[in-house]
């Protein structure tokens, strides 16, 4: 049989996909011929093992591990790797037991196929459940071998290659994922030209007409800028001749990806995007680095604020290079990245840098150290908790976006964008994170729950005896101190976590100058029965385990409780789960009515208050996560609440009075009613109603927008804004 031959498949538009023949002139090039043989073997094994089986693409199955072992061999990885490739899908999709694969090709070879391979054949209860079960698997087998995951990866790029054959529903999901996992696993350990295809193919199966639009785009303007491109790599080429240097200068161009990802972040268009072009320059030392800088800057200027160095504070997965935008001719910007070869090699191959086939010994690379470092996490990670919990967790380490920060001996920690005191406690270490109780920020004492920016230096001041804060989970970014924390409270002991409870709940009733010596037995009672528990010991436990929060539940026990009314004073019959027994206060900020998402907060002297969820006071109330508290519409009482909506409408004799007439026909009452004259064409008329869900609401807004004179209709997200000049409006087009 003519293996070469039925290794080569002709993929949709033409191309052909790598074959046997390509595989194995590639590596010739790097591996000495017993290797060469063995890649050999494991393909015809691969070939017979697949023999009749076919892709979608109509091209035979085993061109797809073959073609995937071909992006590695581009990479000169170990022989293992490249065999591990080919034979990924055997033990799944054949009969060929792990067994067979360890007694002809090796244990290490095995293991990798065994670390690859999916659990499609495990029943779970969603599609959902069973992308997060393999993600778990693949990121755990990679703690035990990297290599792993150069394989997914490589599996992975291919079939975007050949996503073409998919439904258009099944690419989308497809592209998602890869968009959303599998390229930012590619940064983060360095493999940025993996990652940049993955990008690229993700963006043109989900978004295949903006993919078109900003292709022909860049093709325009890149016909327009080569010539430009040339004349300043001359120049920058000669300056670095002038000064001596063998440096050599290279054009890079941004991919489709990156770029739109800018214009949507940026709101921008495509001319506006100034780093679409760059030059990077490549030269022989870590001093010629610096040196080179000032001899760019003296032929052109540089942009102010707009210089990196990652070389002396590398990026999280081992990237090195020093990056600054210039003035190019006719004050177009322009960037510059300036490295070394060894720091070239690592920016284009990452952490496959390290496997690449070497004939003498194995030294552990900066970028394998980190890539370790961040996947030690993962096995702690993996504790407890379902596996959609375990993707979320490793997904907010997976996105580049970094803070540097300082320990007081001047080691630097990188921890993502956002991160808090706490986040830092847990990285330095568990037990640090467990037993923090204040920290310091430059010198000066600041709250645990206080976000981090870059180049702060912080102290963390433990005590013997602490324990994690049950609300630190509200607050926390990183997912080591969420799982900590977690993790933590969950193997508390029953009886600490009923003596924590105790001491929660009498601090929550001390703000009222009682203890839980003065709550009656009585209201203890009546208080077990609102909230669904059986007896004492179970209430301090869940409060305890932050399942309770203290100050609610030190409300219920308070003597002669209030009734529950709303701002006015009236009775207010809602029922609002989460809330039962305490005095509940509907916010004038934002009216929220039946149907709104609501959001509660605990006001000292007006007990719960509901917000809507994008009230902009809120903002300020999540600053407190210890009073917050989940809510929702149990039911809706038939009574009416009151709400908010501004008209814009014509300046018109009569205006308001026809709007008010229309409000009226729908049988709503108006409480209040203002009128502000925008210009002289446009007057703006607010108007308080009274409404009893958001369909009534919906239906009047209807039937204001069909008059004639009304340019639009909207309700008001926070009425103290409009007090100041600035208008929230949420636009009501399709409300329920």
């Amino acid at each position: 049989m003519d293996y070469a031959s039925s290794l080569l498949g002709l993929l949709p538009g033409g191309r052909r996909t790598p074959g046997l023949k390509e595989l194995l002139a590639s590596v010739e090039s790097y591996l000495p011929t017993e290797q060469v043989e063995r890649i050999r073997e494991a393909a015809e094994f691969g070939a017979s093992a697949h023999q009749g089986q076919k892709r979608l693409s109509g091209e035979p199955f085993i061109a797809h591990p073959v073609a995937a072992a071909a992006i590695l061999a581009d990479l000169h990885l170990d022989p293992d790797t490249i065999i591990a490739a080919i034979l990924h899908d055997v033990i799944e999709d054949t009969p060929t037991p792990k067994d067979q694969l360890t007694a002809r090709f090796g244990a290490d070879v095995a293991e990798l196929v065994d670390g690859v391979t999916k659990l499609d054949q495990i029943k779970f209860k969603s599609r959902e459940e069973a992308q997060a079960e393999s993600f778990r698997k693949m990121l755990l087998a990679m703690v035990r071998d990297l290599r792993v995951i150069l394989v997914k990866l490589a599996d992975r790029t291919h079939n975007m290659r050949t996503i073409e054959a998919m439904t258009p529903p099944r690419q989308r999901a497809i592209a998602r994922e890869t968009i959303d996992i599998y390229a930012p696993i590619a940064e983060r350990l360095g493999l940025y030209n993996i990652k940049l295809e993955l990008e690229d193919l993700g963006f043109r199966a989900l978004y295949p007409q903006r993919y078109r639009v900003l292709e022909r785009a860049l093709k325009r303007a890149r016909g327009n800028q080569k010539e430009f491109l040339q004349k300043i790599e001359r120049q920058l080429q000669a300056a670095l001749l002038k000064n001596h240097s063998a440096a050599r200068v290279e054009r890079r161009e941004k991919h489709l990806y990156s770029i739109y990802k800018k214009m949507r972040r940026k709101r921008a268009l495509l001319s506006e995007i100034v780093d679409v072009y760059g030059l990077r320059v490549i030269v022989e030392d870590v001093d010629t680095c610096y040196r080179a800088v000032g001899w760019v800057h003296g032929v052109f200027k540089p942009m102010p604020n707009r210089f990196k160095d990652y070389i002396a504070i590398p990026r999280v997965n081992g990237y090195q290079s020093l990056h600054t935008t210039l003035f190019g001719p006719n004050g177009v910007p322009l960037e510059v990245q300036i490295r070394t070869e060894d720091m070239h090699r690592v920016a284009e191959s990452g952490i496959a840098a390290h496997w690449k086939y070497k004939s003498g010994g194995d030294v552990e690379s900066m970028q394998q150290e980190r890539a370790r470092e961040w996947l030690s996490h993962l096995v702690a990670l993996q504790e407890g908790g379902s596996s959609e919990e375990f993707l979320e967790s490793v997904k907010v380490d997976l996105f580049p976006d970094k803070v540097y920060v300082f320990t007081p001996r001047g080691a630097i920690l990188r921890l993502p964008s956002g991160s808090t005191v706490v986040d830092f406690a847990y990285a330095v270490h568990t037990d640090v994170g467990n037993r923090c109780v204040a920290a310091k920020i430059d010198r000066r004492l600041t709250p645990l729950r206080t976000v981090l920016r870059n180049g702060q230096t912080i102290e963390i001041i433990t005590a013997k005896g602490a324990m994690p804060n049950p609300s630190w989970v509200n607050f926390v970014v990183t997912a080591k101190a969420r799982s900590a924390i977690r993790h933590y409270l969950k193997s508390l002991r029953r009886s600490e976590a009923i003596g924590l409870g105790q001491r929660l709940l009498d601090q929550a009733l001390a703000e009222f100058t009682l203890s839980l010596k003065d709550v009656s037995e009585e209201a203890m009672h009546a208080a077990l029965g609102e909230l669904g528990i059986r007896d004492l010991d179970e209430l301090y436990e869940k409060v305890g385990l932050g399942e309770r929060l203290a100050p609610l539940v030190a409300r219920r026990l308070l003597p002669a409780g209030p009734t529950t009314h709303d701002v006015s004073g009236a009775p207010l019959p809602l029922a609002i789960a989460g809330a039962e027994g305490l005095l509940v206060t509907s916010a004038r900020c934002c009216f929220p009515i039946p149907d709104d998402p609501i959001f509660a907060f605990l006001s000292s002297g007006r007990g719960i208050v509901i917000h809507r969820e994008n009230c902009v006071n809120v903002e300020d109330y999540r600053k407190h996560p210890e009073k917050w508290l989940p809510v929702t519409w149990q039911s809706a009482p038939d009574r009416h609440f009151s709400s908010e909506i501004r008209v814009d409408a014509a300046n018109r004799t009569g205006v308001l009075a026809a709007v008010a007439a229309a409000i009226a026909s729908t049988e709503t009452n108006i409480d209040h009613v203002s009128v502000e004259t925008r210009d002289e064409n446009t007057s703006v008329l607010v108007f308080e109603i009274k409404v009893r869900n958001r369909k009534h609401l919906a239906r009047i807004v209807r039937i204001i927008r069909r008059m004639p004179d009304v340019l639009r209709v909207t309700r008001t997200i926070a009425a103290h804004a409009r007090d100041h000049g600035h208008k929230y409006p949420e636009n009501l087009k399709g409300s329920s």
